[in-house]
């Protein structure tokens, strides 16, 4: 086996809203390493483009910006899924700043074929919180400063919550059994003491907090529940190891990353319908297309012939002609094919709330999102497939938190009855944020 090479190992970080600690991550590693850096952001608009232009000083760093504060565990989940990692991968907080070379060669060495990852490790309970004993805590490797195995971090649960961000990997391999798969080193753990003796690297705790306020990670975790609820709804409709398939509309690669991992003979094609979508890479995707939807034409469509699925994700209400999308999907389809969309639900209560009081404002995303360019309900959505050869065979619905307003749950009813509908109907249509169909060719 050829001996890995420590100038090329990828080295992740993420950032917010800090362009300094980013210089001095930058600079103090570019003192005495190579290796390519991506740095994941989530600073606000009056912050990013100074790190952005930070970054831009270095060789060999890739600055990649989400329009919203993606927080540090989601921030690294999202590189380890959707970037083109392989082998051992370096995650430095970017409050890091490096003294001397020397702990990337250290770390590769306790870094054994198999291992999850080495750096510096504590113990928590399961909750995430630092304690002072070790029978029955749960062995924690903080992702400060980590050289991971790539391929065996993608194989348990993604770091998540900002405070304790590896927590869920952490607690899957401890109730697994697998402690050993992680380990500590002894310098470093020097190294990340407020007044120990600092060999290679020098850490500020909580760096990021003290410059820029708190977590802020409630909205982060809401969304990012419902974003795992749709992707688990999505997949549950999937052919169960399609060797085939094609998600137009792509904003992400988690979807991808799911089906190679249960399938990954899988050859998996996104299409992103935004050309200036900065955030989708090719990830576990075999190819990563940007494309004008409404403009692909036949000839496009009849290089996918033998797709076995195709995913539509929030794509028929963003573009000019989704009857056209639908028609072209539909005249190459082979038999036993199918496609799963998903759609926002035009109909949702909040919709109807607005409308009544004349609150209409577009936002950057949900219903009212600014790209969208149509809404539909259950029934002409229903329709628009129909009338372009397709058969429902199965939907389901997005349900993030029931309705449950007596007012306008009553003030629906009315509206119903009054139009000759079914009251019941309509409350159960107006409580779904999206539907996920599956339909095939009549």
């Amino acid at each position: 086996m050829n001996p890995i090479d420590v100038d090329s190992i990828p080295v992740i970080s993420v950032s917010y809203n800090s362009a300094e600690l980013i210089e001095e991550l930058l600079s103090s590693l570019r003192n005495h390493y190579p290796n390519p850096v991506t740095i994941i952001d989530g600073s606000s608009e009056e912050h990013y483009r100074a790190i952005e232009a930070v970054c831009a000083r270095y060789a060999n760093v890739k600055f990649i910006h989400f329009d919203y504060n993606i927080h540090h565990g989601p921030g690294m989940a999202w590189a380890f899924q959707n970037l083109e990692l392989q082998g051992p991968v370096l995650v430095l907080d970017s409050d890091v700043v490096v003294l001397n070379r020397g702990f990337i060669e250290s770390m590769l060495e306790e870094l054994q074929p198999g291992m999850y990852g080495v750096g510096y490790t504590n113990h928590v309970n399961e909750g995430g919180f630092d304690v002072d004993y070790e029978e029955g805590a749960v062995r924690y490797l903080h992702p400060a400063c980590m050289l991971v195995n790539i391929e065996v971090v993608r194989q348990w649960p993604m770091p998540t919550r900002h405070g304790a961000p590896m927590t869920e990997p952490m607690l899957a391999l401890h109730r697994a059994g697998k402690d050993d798969l992680i380990k500590g080193i002894p310098w470093l753990k020097e190294d990340f003491k407020v007044d120990g003796v600092n060999h290679y690297l020098r850490h500020d705790w909580q760096g990021t907090v003290k410059r820029v306020g708190s977590y802020h990670l409630e909205a982060w975790e809401q969304a990012a529940r419902e974003a795992a609820t749709l992707r688990l709804h999505v997949r549950s409709l999937l052919p169960a190891r399609p060797a085939k398939v094609v998600e137009i509309g792509a904003s992400d690669g988690a979807l991808a990353r799911a089906v190679k991992e249960d399938n990954p003979a899988c050859d998996y094609t996104a299409i992103a319908i935004d050309p200036d979508n900065r955030n989708l890479q090719k990830g576990a995707c075999n190819r990563v297309l940007n494309e004008d939807v409404d403009a692909l034409g036949d000839d496009f469509f009849r290089g996918f012939t033998d797709v076995d699925c195709w995913v539509l994700d929030q794509v028929l209400e963003r573009i000019r002609h989704p009857e056209r999308l639908l028609q072209r999907i539909r005249k190459v389809m082979a038999p036993g094919s199918s496609i799963v969309a998903v759609i926002p639900n035009g109909q949702h209560w909040s919709m109807l709330a607005r409308l009544c009081i004349g609150d209409l404002r577009y936002a950057d995303s949900g219903i009212l999102a600014a790209g969208n360019r149509r809404l539909f309900s259950r029934t002409t959505l229903f329709e628009l497939l129909q009338q372009n050869g397709f058969v429902v065979e199965q939907g389901l619905q997005m349900l993030n938190t029931p309705l449950q307003n007596e007012q306008i749950l009553a003030a629906i009813r009315a509206l119903a009855a009054g139009a000759g509908a079914d009251p019941d109907l309509a409350v159960t249509d107006a409580q779904a944020t999206a539907f996920i169909i599956k339909a095939v060719p009549k």
